[in-house]
């Protein structure tokens, strides 16, 4: 879409909205036309949710998780168990693994995974507040539950290994996540298999 087609304002939504997961640029002109065409029953009612999602969500400080309470309503729950957590690379992990039911202890969110690639080191990475968590002494077992690709595989060695002087049980989990899998994608009959067999 040229300059002469649309104003600037359009072409800076179009442009924001294209930077989305799984937006490109023809999904997010299809997208901002839609919003556009329905101003009063669509865009004002998304622009007022996203103003007050970027005024009250904000990552927990306990585990990443991002919620409008801090800390988090997983970390505040009284239920939980307090000596189990489950190390995913982002929220969306944790969320699907939070919709299979199956798992009632806390989470860790590191926030994505070693990448040489993209540079992405273990500074960039929220371990270090793992390792201070596990540090308090009231963990007795980490689950590593990363992507099956390489760079998550790469991850969960590496937070293994930053694991391996504390008197606590490192994890996996097993079958139902396929290899180059990501556990965003799985149904949760798989991702409650998957944490029922870890080892």
């Amino acid at each position: 879409m040229s300059g002469r087609s649309a104003g600037p304002e359009i072409l800076r939504l179009i442009e924001l909205m294209s930077k989305l997961p799984g937006m490109g640029p023809r999904s997010a002109r299809r997208a901002a036309l839609q919003l556009l065409s329905k101003p009063e029953r669509l865009l004002a009612p998304l622009a007022m949710a996203m103003s007050d999602a970027a005024e009250t969500v904000s990552a927990c400080v306990n585990c990443g998780n991002l919620d409008s309470i801090n800390p988090c309503a997983i970390c505040a729950a009284s239920g939980r168990d307090q000596s189990l957590i489950c190390v995913v690379e982002g929220v969306s992990d944790l969320w699907a693994l939070e919709r299979s039911g199956e798992f009632r202890g806390l989470y860790h969110v590191l926030g994505g995974r070693l990448s040489a690639l993209d540079g992405i080191s273990p500074d960039d990475l929220n371990i270090d507040r793992l390792i201070t968590r596990v540090e308090g002494g009231t963990v007795n077992e980490v689950i590593l539950a990363l992507n099956a690709t390489v760079d998550g595989q790469v991850t969960a060695h590496y937070v293994a290994d930053r694991l391996e002087n504390f008197s606590v049980k490192v994890t996996r989990l097993a079958h139902g996540v396929p290899v180059g899998g990501e556990l965003g994608a799985l149904d949760d009959g798989t991702l409650a298999a998957a944490l029922s067999s870890r080892r």
